[in-house]
C-alpha cells in the first residue's frame, strides 16, 4: 500500500502537472492556509522542479479571517483592497497559473452580520472581475483542489475519534482525487479522455433544451445557439492543457440566460459564505429567478441572489452520473468542490465564456448577445439523485433519454 507521505507527494505533483500543467518559466500564485504548510512546500517544490519562474503563495487562516468579520467594521468590507486587485491582474497578464487549495470550515461565518457577508461578496466581485474574466475565458491556467482543516474534518467525521479525524479526510480527499493509486498522473489522463468523449458525444447532440424531472424538480433548461459542451481539461491562451478542478467528474455548458422555467430542489447542503444553505427550492420564469425557500440559510441564499442582476439567473448547467466515484463513496463532504462532482448541479450567476463558439474573444456585451449570463457571482448548487431524469430536447423537438434514475442514458 502507498504510504500517506507517498500520497502527499502525488497530490502536490497532480497539483503541478495536472492541476495547472506549470510550464517552464512560468510564475506560480497559489491560495492556501497555514494549517497545510506542508502541502504548500510541496506543491513550491514540485513547482521549482518543474521550472517554475516564481512562486507566491499567500497564507490565509480560518481564526484570522472570523476575528476580521466580527470585528472590523462594516465599511472594511465595502472596498476591496485595490493592491490585491492590481496583484491578480498583473500576474494573469504576465500568464501565472493560479492554484487554489480550499480548507475552510463550512460553518466557519455562522453567525456572522449578513451586511458584512453581502458587501464582502459584492466588493470581491467588482475587485476580482478582470482577474476573473481571465479565468472564465481560459485565458490563464487554474485549478481548485482542496487540504483538510481540523473543524472541516469534525463536520464529515463527527462519528470518529478527534485524532482520527483529519487523516479520514485526507484519505477521502487521496481517494477522491486519485492521488492514492499507483500512477495518479496517468490514471488522469484516462480520466480526461473518457470526460472528453462524453463532451464529444453531447456536441454532436447539439441539443435545444433540457428537461429535468425528479423528486420536488421540473425544469426545462434552453440552451444558447452555438452552446459548447466542456469536462474534464481545457487549454489555455497558448494552447497548454490545464484541469480547472481536483476532482472533477462533470461535463458542462451555459445555459441561455433567458430560457430557464419552472422549479429544482436541492439534493445536498450548499456551503456558501461560510454558511450552510440545505433544502433548498427554487423557481425560475423566462430564466429570472422569481421564488426561494429553504429550510437552513433562506436569508443567505436569498442575499447571494441578490448580489446583482445576473445573480437572478443561472451559468452553468452540470451532468454528473449518480454512480461516480464521490457519490459511490457516500460521503457527504460539505464542500462545493467535492459535492458538486456527486451530483447533477446548476450554478447561479456567472457563465464560462468558452461555452459558446468563439466565446473567448467576445466581449462582455458580445457574450450576453450570444445569451450568457453576466454577474459578479458564480456559485454551484446540487440537484442530483438517484431518481432524476434528463431528457434531451433536440432543435426538431424530438426528446432523447440523456439521464435515467439519475444516471447516462447513453
Amino acid at each position: 500500500m502507498i504510504n500517506f507521505q507517498q500520497k502527499l507527494e502525488n497530490y502536490a505533483e497532480l497539483a503541478i502537472k495536472v492541476g495547472a500543467n506549470l510550464q517552464k518559466g512560468q510564475y506560480l500564485y497559489v491560495d492556501i492556509t497555514v494549517k497545510n504548510i506542508e502541502l504548500a512546500q510541496l506543491i513550491t517544490k514540485k513547482a521549482y522542479e518543474a521550472g517554475a519562474k516564481e512562486v507566491f503563495i499567500n497564507y490565509e487562516d480560518d481564526v484570522i479571517t472570523r476575528l476580521h468579520y466580527d470585528h472590523a467594521p462594516l465599511d472594511a468590507f465595502e472596498q476591496f483592497p485595490v493592491w490585491q486587485s492590481l496583484q491578480r491582474e498583473w500576474l494573469a497578464e504576465e500568464g501565472c497559473a493560479f492554484i487554489k487549495v480550499k480548507s475552510s470550515s463550512p460553518d466557519l461565518l455562522k453567525g456572522v452580520d449578513h451586511a458584512k457577508l453581502i458587501a464582502a461578496q459584492k466588493s470581491a466581485g467588482i475587485g476580482m472581475a478582470i482577474y476573473r474574466s481571465y479565468a472564465q475565458a481560459n485565458k490563464i491556467s487554474w485549478t481548485v483542489m482542496a487540504a483538510p482543516s481540523k473543524d472541516w474534518a469534525a463536520t464529515m467525521f463527527s462519528h470518529l475519534a478527534e485524532h482520527e479525524q483529519v487523516p479520514a479526510l485526507w484519505q477521502a480527499i487521496f481517494a477522491a482525487t486519485r492521488a492514492d493509486v499507483d500512477n495518479p498522473i496517468e490514471a488522469w489522463h484516462k480520466h480526461d479522455a473518457l470526460l472528453s468523449a462524453k463532451v464529444a458525444e453531447l456536441n454532436e447532440k447539439n441539443f435545444h433544451k433540457l428537461h429535468y424531472t425528479a423528486p420536488g424538480t421540473d425544469l426545462m433548461i434552453e440552451l444558447p445557439q452555438n452552446h459548447i459542451w466542456s469536462g474534464g481539461g481545457s487549454k489555455n491562451a497558448d494552447g497548454f492543457d490545464f484541469m480547472a478542478n481536483i476532482p472533477t467528474e462533470e461535463v458542462f455548458t451555459a445555459p441561455f440566460k433567458d430560457g430557464v422555467d419552472g422549479y429544482v430542489s436541492s439534493t445536498k447542503p450548499l456551503s456558501y459564505s461560510g454558511n450552510i444553505i440545505d433544502q433548498f427550492k427554487i423557481t425560475f420564469e423566462k430564466g429570472r429567478i422569481t421564488g426561494v425557500e429553504a429550510s437552513q440559510g433562506e436569508e443567505i441564499l436569498k442575499n447571494l441572489i441578490a448580489t446583482d442582476e445576473g445573480s437572478h439567473y443561472l451559468g452553468e448547467v452540470a451532468l454528473v452520473p449518480h454512480h461516480s466515484p464521490i457519490s459511490d463513496s457516500g460521503l457527504l463532504y460539505y464542500n462545493t468542490l467535492f459535492d458538486e462532482n456527486a451530483s447533477n448541479h446548476l450554478a447561479i450567476g456567472s457563465a464560462y465564456a468558452f461555452c459558446v463558439k468563439d466565446g473567448t474573444s467576445m466581449t462582455a456585451d458580445q457574450l450576453a448577445a450570444a445569451g450568457l449570463n453576466r454577474s459578479l457571482t458564480h456559485v454551484d448548487f446540487m440537484i442530483g439523485s438517484a431518481y432524476m431524469n434528463i431528457d434531451g430536447i433536440t432543435q426538431d423537438g424530438t426528446s432523447v433519454a440523456v439521464f435515467r434514475d439519475g444516471n447516462w442514458a447513453f
